[in-house]
């Protein structure tokens, strides 16, 4: 199943990112090199948000890298919620779901 990780981050999150940002970053290329985390980073026009894209067997393993992640424990992240995303189109779709020919 995938699951899509979004961020809501604070109004000076990219003034305070660089103190935490490779803690950040190895703990998502360390999910990532576990076939975890599928794509990450920061939404832009405006800098408000991130949004994850992970794979895994439920939710835990994405709740646990949010639990863990420094922009979370040091307030950059403000929210944080887990939807499970159905996806029918493309390669990598869990759930592929072709036209009838």
């Amino acid at each position: 199943m995938h699951y899509l990780l979004f961020y809501d981050v604070s109004s000076d999150y990219l003034e305070r990112r660089a103190e935490f940002r490779a803690e950040h970053l190895s703990l998502a290329w360390q999910a990532q090199a576990r076939g975890e985390l599928i794509l990450g980073g920061a939404l832009a026009d405006p800098v408000d948000g991130s949004v994850l894209l992970f794979k895994a067997e439920s939710d835990d393993v994405v709740k646990r890298f949010a639990s863990a992640d420094p922009y979370v424990k040091n307030g950059l992240v403000t929210s944080w919620r887990v939807r499970p995303w159905t996806t029918v189109v493309g390669e990598d779709a869990t759930s592929p779901v072709r036209p009838e020919a």
